[in-house]
């Protein structure tokens, strides 16, 4: 079923012990969730998606998918990063071809109609970026490339950091739409975390929104979101629905912050 169990977790680096990252944190996501995890900068939230990729252990407490504990990266988790994590000295083709080997095992012919295929789906012309390094795309086109790769790879859950908060207004608004879409007319379930501090931007895409506190972070506050009452981009900011929602998760957020000033 690929659902994710958080439990008992606290996180501290080694270097330091006695500071807390994150405290007791509890949180069950299940199979086809769309969670955005929504906080202050420097409160945990990738901190908390590094735990989930396998790339740190926790101090206290396990995550598991399915009832079995995480110990390490795996291909049931892909990642995009806000940094795009594309390899320099790879083609933009040769980029998503490696998550296809990596799957699969040995490289194939068919591959390269396969990367066409997702480089199209993301809204790129693959015979102008196939052969493109990184560093001759756009911020928004290389993206969309840490996409296309992450999609490459199948995996039932997708773990995205922020992935588009240094991006302009209209790109991120049209890869917002995407991920959405892709999302929501995938033939498989997805389990989507994703982290942002854009309130906003997780009303347009999430059916749940996790709020984190200041460090040493807990949940302060979750709200689930029926379909038919999710914001979209017509009424985000004239349905009164979204708006009290909007308001209450803004309210949280300010009321840890006086809290924790007093």
């Amino acid at each position: 079923m690929n659902e994710l169990a958080i439990k008992n977790l606290s996180f501290s680096y080694q270097d330091n012990p006695s500071r807390l990252i994150l405290e007791d944190i509890n949180l069950d996501i299940k199979e086809g969730e769309f969670v955005c995890l929504l906080g202050q900068s420097g409160c945990g939230k990738s901190t908390l998606l590094r735990l989930l990729c396998g790339l740190e252990n926790p101090t206290k407490g396990n995550i598991t998918i399915d009832g079995v504990e995480i110990k390490g990266t795996g291909l049931d988790r892909a990642v995009v990063f806000q940094d795009y994590g594309l390899f320099p000295w790879m083609t933009a083709g040769e980029n998503i071809m490696l998550a296809l080997t990596q799957k699969n095992g040995k490289r194939k012919p068919e591959y390269k109609d396969k990367v066409f295929d997702l480089l199209t789906q993301v809204g790129l012309d693959p015979h102008k970026v196939y052969n493109s390094l990184p560093k001759g795309l756009s911020g928004g086109m290389k993206q969309r490339c840490a996409i296309a790769r992450a999609l490459a790879l199948d995996s039932p859950i997708m773990l995205m950091d922020e992935p588009f908060g240094a991006l302009d207004a209209v790109t991120r608004s049209k890869l917002q739409d995407l991920v959405y879409d892709l999302v929501k007319n995938s033939k498989t379930k997805k389990t989507i975390f994703f982290v942002t501090h854009d309130v906003d931007e997780a009303l347009l895409l999430a059916n749940r929104i996790v709020v984190l506190g200041q460090s040493p972070s807990k949940i302060i506050y979750e709200l689930r979101i029926p379909e038919e009452k999710r914001a979209t981009r017509e009424n985000q900011f004239s349905n009164i629905d979204v708006l009290n929602m909007r308001n209450e998760l803004i309210k949280q957020i300010n009321m840890d912050i006086r809290n924790r000033i007093s």
